[in-house]
Order: C-alpha cells, then structure tokens, then sequence
C-alpha cells in the first residue's frame, strides 16, 4: 500500500466513487483542498484524495529540497532528459492509493486519477502504465512524460487497458511555465498511442493555474463519469 500521506474528503453519502488528484511541485494536497470542497456537493458519493509528494531535490530549482513526484532538468527541452526513476516511482504510488481503494470496495471502473502540472505529468504517465480499467483521467497544465520510451517500447511498457476511457486535458493558453505547445503534443501524443477518448481544452486568458470555468468543466465531466 501507499507509503504517502494524503488530504482525504470523504464521501457524504455512500461512498461508490473515488478522485485521486496529484498537486503539482512545491504543493501539497491541501492546495487542491479547496477546490476539492467545491467540486463535493455536487458529488456527494465521491470520495477525494489529494496525496501529498515527498521532499526531493529538484535540479530546475538549483537543487532546492521541496515537495516533489520527480526530479525536473527543464521545462524548456521537451527531448532532454528526464527522471525516469522518479516518475515510475510515483506511479507506483498512484497504483497503490488505487488498490487500497479496490480493496475497500470501489471497483477501479469508479475511480478517476488526475493531477495538475506535475501532478499532471503522473496522472498521464500513469494513465498509459495503469494495469487496472478506469472511469478517467484528467490532466491540468501538464504534459505526458516519457515520450521516446512510450513510443519506442510500446508492446512492453504501455498498457492498452484504457485505450476506451476518457480522458480530458485542460492548458492556459497563457501558461509562461508548461508550455501550451506541451500540452498540445501530450494530447497528440496519447492519441498516436491508441487512446481514443482524449479531449483537449484551453482557456484564453488562464496562465499555470487554473479558473472558475476551468473548475466547472472538471465538474462536468466527473459528473459524467462518475455518475451516482
């Protein structure tokens, strides 16, 4: 089972619903809290967890020890390198926040995994690696990681499970920190992998955060996907 701590709100009604949400780098699962609460009443049967990153290094950042799922080099070189370890680390722990949740009852056909930025990076990442059926998966102002070794070892690395599930990107037409463009060949790119469900959003005046109809639309579509 997961080793991470999490921001748990649980369901108010009967729980047959789970959102796991990955915060994205120097955040923790408290910065996406609010909105959590926002998104609840109109989901009752959902529960949310907004698991928080360990402490690591991030070489972007000089080095600096903060709240991380992986180590970034840069945000500029989208063929540079990356931290493989680091990502299959933390979709390791995404799986096992998953199958605690399988194990408490709720089938993975009723869970939906999504993040933001780097949070974002995990929840996609996991998305092609997921050896469990999903309800959906969304991605907020972030990018799918790994592109050559998804793409190069296809039969042995990606997971063809979800190619029929939903899944929805949102991008800030104005984000100075995750490129549009990156967020633009991550849908391409999921697309080119098989997945046939994909919809891509953006936003005209958003930068690296997100909107009051930004956050209408993720209440749309867990609506959607995670009836009651």
């Amino acid at each position: 089972m997961s080793s991470l701590p999490a921001k748990i709100l649980n369901a108010k009604t009967q729980h047959t619903a789970t959102v796991i949400f990955l915060h994205g780098l120097g955040d923790s699962g408290h910065g996406w809290a609010p909105v959590a609460e926002m998104l609840q009443p109109h989901m009752k049967h959902v529960k949310f967890i907004l698991p928080h990153a360990p402490n690591k290094p991030v070489s972007l950042n000089s080095g600096m020890l903060m709240p991380s799922w992986y180590d970034i080099y840069s945000l500029t070189d989208r063929d540079g390198r990356q931290d493989e370890e680091g990502l299959l680390d933390s979709v390791k722990e995404v799986r096992n926040f998953v199958t605690k949740e399988i194990d408490s009852g709720i089938p993975s056909e009723r869970i939906v995994v999504s993040g933001f930025s780097q949070g974002c990076a995990v929840a996609l990442l996991y998305a092609a690696l997921a050896p469990f059926k999903h309800a959906g998966f969304m991605g907020l102002s972030g990018y799918i990681p790994l592109e050559k070794k998804l793409i190069a070892t296809e039969g042995n690395f990606l997971k063809k499970l979800n190619f029929q599930t939903p899944v929805q990107l949102y991008h800030g037409e104005a984000d100075q920190v995750v490129q549009l463009q990156w967020g633009r060949n991550s849908y391409e790119l999921l697309k080119k992998l098989g997945f046939e469900k994909v919809n891509f959003t953006t936003y005209k005046d958003m930068a690296h955060s997100s909107s009051d109809e930004e956050i209408r639309d993720v209440a749309n579509f867990l609506k959607k996907v995670l009836p009651e």
